[in-house]
């Protein structure tokens, strides 16, 4: 993602990490559901 975004590692983790941050239990549903058949 980092690099797509045409930034290093610790741009990634130092802006973009609050982005998602508390949304572990909505992103593991998502992937959850996409998995199920």
């Amino acid at each position: 993602m980092a690099e797509r975004a045409g930034h290093g590692v610790d741009v990634l983790l130092r802006v973009y990490a609050k982005c998602v941050d508390g949304q572990d239990e909505v992103a593991n549903k998502r992937i959850l559901e996409a998995l199920t058949p």
